[in-house]
Formats: C-alpha cells, sequence, structure tokens
C-alpha cells in the first residue's frame, strides 16, 4: 500500500525533534514529515500544509503542546494527535483532549512504531475494533513497560474520553477502546453498563447503597461505581439473581485480605 500519512513533530529540542523525524521518514506508513521548533511555528505551518498527525511535546515555552493540540481539534478535519512528553503527569488531560497515544521519553522506536501503526487503523475507512477473542487478557503498553491486564481482574470500567480506564485491586489502567465495544463483547462475563459513563463486573460487587454525594454507587473493593437511576433497577434485578446462584461477591470474598484479630475492617476506596 503505498505510505499516505503526513506527519507534523513539535518538540523544542533539537536533537529529540530530529531523532524523531528519522524514526518516522523511515516508517512505511509514513509518506512525508514536517517538523516544528514551538508551538507557534506548528499553527503558521497548519495554514499553509495539510497533516494526518501531530506529535507534540508539552512542554515548550511559548505555545505548548496542549494550546496547538486544541488548536487542532478545532480544524475541519482534525489530524490525530500522539504527546511525547518526559512526564507521566499529563496523561489523563492529554486523552480528554482525544489523544490517540501518549509517548514517554526516551522515545522507543518500537513505541513510536506503534503509534504510527495505530494512527493508520485508525484513518481507514475499514478500521474496526480488535477481535473481542484478544481481550481476555488486554496488552497495555505505558512506555517504560508492557502491563497484562487479565478481564476476570477488573472490577470496573470508567470511560475517559476515547479512552476507558481499567479498575482492577492493583490499580487503574488507561487502553484506547469504547465503553460501547466492552460493553459487548464482555457482557458474557457479568459486565453491565449501569451509568452513561461506567460498566461494571457483576461477581465484584459487594453491595448496593445511597450516598449524599452520588446517589446509589455499587460497591466494588476497587472503588464505588455511581448508579444511574436509568440502570438502577436492572442492575438490582441481575444482583438478586447472582445472589441466588451463589455468584455475587465471589470475586470479592476471593481477594479480600484476612482480617488480624484486632484489626478494624477496611472500607473501600473511592474510585477517582
Amino acid at each position: 500500500m503505498k505510505p499516505a500519512l503526513r506527519v507534523l513533530v513539535v518538540e523544542d529540542e533539537a536533537s529529540t525533534r530530529q531523532e524523531m523525524a528519522s524514526l518516522l521518514g523511515d516508517m512505511p506508513e509514513v509518506a512525508r514529515v514536517l517538523v516544528a521548533e514551538n508551538g507557534a511555528a506548528a499553527v503558521r505551518l497548519l495554514g499553509v500544509e495539510s497533516i494526518d498527525a501531530a506529535f507534540l511535546d508539552i512542554l515548550m515555552p511559548g505555545l505548548d503542546g496542549m494550546d496547538v493540540a486544541r488548536v487542532l481539534s478545532v480544524m475541519s478535519e482534525p489530524p490525530s494527535i500522539v504527546f511525547v512528553t518526559a512526564s507521566e503527569a499529563h496523561a489523563v488531560e492529554a486523552f480528554g483532549i482525544g489523544a490517540v497515544d501518549y509517548l514517554l521519553k526516551p522515545i522507543r522506536p518500537e513505541r513510536l512504531s506503534e503509534a504510527v501503526g495505530r494512527i493508520a487503523q485508525l484513518r481507514r475507512p475499514e478500521a474496526t475494533a480488535p477481535p473481542a477473542e484478544d481481550l481476555h487478557v488486554v496488552q497495555i503498553d505505558t512506555g517504560r513497560r508492557t502491563v497484562f491486564v487479565k478481564r476476570d481482574d477488573v472490577q470496573f470500567v470508567e470511560a475517559q474520553g476515547d479512552y476507558v480506564r481499567l479498575h482492577t485491586a492493583e490499580g487503574g489502567h488507561l487502553i484506547r477502546l469504547s465503553l460501547s465495544y466492552l460493553e459487548e463483547v464482555w457482557a458474557a462475563a457479568g459486565f453491565v453498563r449501569v451509568h452513561r459513563g461506567f460498566l461494571i463486573a457483576i461477581p465484584w460487587v459487594r453491595d448496593l447503597r445511597v450516598t449524599s454525594s452520588s446517589g446509589l454507587v455499587a460497591g466494588t473493593p476497587a472503588g464505588d461505581v455511581p448508579v444511574s437511576r436509568r440502570h438502577g433497577r436492572h442492575l438490582r434485578a441481575l444482583l438478586l439473581e447472582a445472589a441466588r446462584r451463589d455468584q455475587l461477591g465471589r470475586a470479592a470474598n476471593a481477594q479480600a485480605p484476612r482480617q488480624r484479630d484486632g484489626e478494624p475492617d477496611g472500607s473501600p476506596r473511592q474510585a477517582p
């Protein structure tokens, strides 16, 4: 297939800018690489050039990467955005803007290649979600390490822009999938929609209760999950059926730490 992607690298460090441009230029999916040394230069370039993807450093003098991303997001045909930074601190904001990926410095060629491949797939008209059979175990590359998350360890799922956060006993993991897609492929494993932005795994539910701040919530060891009025009755029915089959709270009980004599009961942490 003929290379089609026109990419822009916005980076104020000359050595990093040159390295990324060289790596991208060698990839078969990339037809052309443009570079800009800061946000202002990038915006000027956008006035005369069209691009399919932008690789943006976040911390730059003047217009930073987030500023440039907001300019790109209002274009009639916005390009795919990948943030490249030395810090994990801006990940949530980046994904909220709609970033395709978030790469950590120093750049690993395989991660850069993975991001380009993801962009190429997303920009194909026939792009589809990954096959359901691949999601019994989810592979998540954070830049410095790869984490393998078992579906059965996920207690609830939270939508965050174009991404979802998988909440487990070990913490949260971001991955680019839609909540609707997971709702479909994980339904057989007991995942149900309980809110516009949340799925919950029935086997992990400890209780249902009403709070003064969030209304009805379902408690899991990983945190409380809001339950909308629309989904409340259906969730109660599913929990009742699970209890009749002795399936309710089974996963939670299996994972709960043994309490020592004299120690108070622990309470579940609040979901972020």
